[in-house]
């Protein structure tokens, strides 16, 4: 199971701006004037993060565990069904040939899908996964 929210620490520092460091991102860090701007920041930073390691096709960094005194930051709901499909197809080493091949279409809808930039219909990206064995689940849970 993969889980679509990242550790962060929060620190306010002397002149009261409340500072967000990724745990398992070093280098995504950004802050706000208070806790719910530095938390709206914070999901932007990492969502803008994970896009451009998406577009490069890099590596994905598994979130830890938060651990005490940790905040979980989720990825933005736009960005995280395609991180999905991508850690799945990666996982299982299939490239977007094949899973255009298993889902009867053109190799371009497979590439449109990954591309953080085209609004992809959430139920496209479902049917991807069901290929792949994989299934995306969202849920809701009491803020911290």
């Amino acid at each position: 199971m993969f889980t679509f929210a990242y550790p962060a620490r929060l620190t306010v520092g002397r002149d009261g701006r409340v500072l967000v460091e990724f745990v398992d991102l070093p280098r995504v860090a950004t802050d706000g004037k208070d806790r719910r701007e530095a938390f709206e920041e914070a999901m932007d930073a990492l969502g803008s993060d994970l896009s451009i390691r998406l577009s490069r096709r890099e590596e994905i960094p598994v979130p830890s565990r938060a651990k005490r005194g940790h905040r979980m930051v989720p990825v933005p709901l736009w960005l995280a069904p395609k991180l999905a499909l991508y850690v799945a197809m990666r996982d299982q080493k299939v490239n977007n040939s094949e899973l255009a091949r298993r889902l009867g279409v053109h190799e371009r809808v497979v590439r449109r899908m990954m591309d953080p930039q085209h609004a992809t219909k959430a139920e496209k990206i479902q049917a991807a996964l069901a290929v792949l064995g994989k299934q995306m689940t969202v849920e809701m849970r009491d803020a911290a």
